[in-house]
C-alpha cells in the first residue's frame, strides 16, 4: 500500500514537472479535483474502480470550476 502511493506520488510529479507552459485555469482545476476526488476515495476506503471514478468526477468538476473562474476574470 504504501508503494503504491509513493509510487503514484512520483507519477505526478513527473508529470507536473513536465509541463512547459503555463495552465489556463480550467487545467489547475482539473488537476486540483482529479487530486482532491483520488484523495477522497482513497482515505474513504474505497475500492480501486470507486477511487478511479471519484478521481475522474472531481476532475471534470474542477475543470468546469476553473473554466468558469476563467471567463469571469
Amino acid at each position: 500500500m504504501v508503494k503504491m502511493k509513493v509510487l503514484s506520488m512520483v507519477v505526478v510529479a513527473a508529470l507536473l514537472g513536465g509541463c512547459n507552459e503555463t495552465l489556463s485555469d480550467g487545467q489547475k482545476g482539473a488537476l486540483v479535483g482529479a487530486a482532491a476526488g483520488t484523495g477522497i476515495g482513497l482515505v474513504a476506503g474505497g475500492s480501486f474502480g470507486a477511487v478511479v471514478g471519484a478521481g475522474l468526477i472531481g476532475g471534470a468538476v474542477g475543470y468546469l470550476g476553473g473554466t468558469a473562474i476563467g471567463n469571469s476574470k
